[in-house]
């Protein structure tokens, strides 16, 4: 399964109830505001961390790019992929669960 994660954890509650529920070997793409989540210097950074661990995690290129996120800052463990990584992600990993 791929869990899509497109809010700010610093203003919803998505991403954590997408890592509770994220099943050991899901993926999990965080893109938009999602972003910040993948941050290493982010107060989200030990539980992330964590999750990427047992779960796939991936962020969108570009959207780190047009927050001014460079990849270097990104936690350890999560891959970063662009558009077509992102329909790949979809393709392989169905169904798809958006946490809003």
């Amino acid at each position: 399964m791929l869990h899509t994660v497109n809010k700010s954890p610093f203003e919803r509650t998505a991403l954590a109830a997408c890592l509770r529920y994220a099943r050991d070997g899901d993926a999990v793409l965080l893109y938009e505001d999602g972003v910040y989540a993948a941050r290493k210097a982010a107060a989200t950074t030990p539980d992330v961390a964590a999750a990427a661990g047992r779960l796939r995690m991936f962020v969108l290129g570009p959207d780190l790019a047009a927050r001014g996120v460079a990849a270097d800052q990104v936690i350890d463990g999560i891959g970063i992929v662009d558009y077509g990584g992102f329909v790949d992600l979809v393709a392989e990993n169905a169904p798809v669960q958006a946490w809003l």
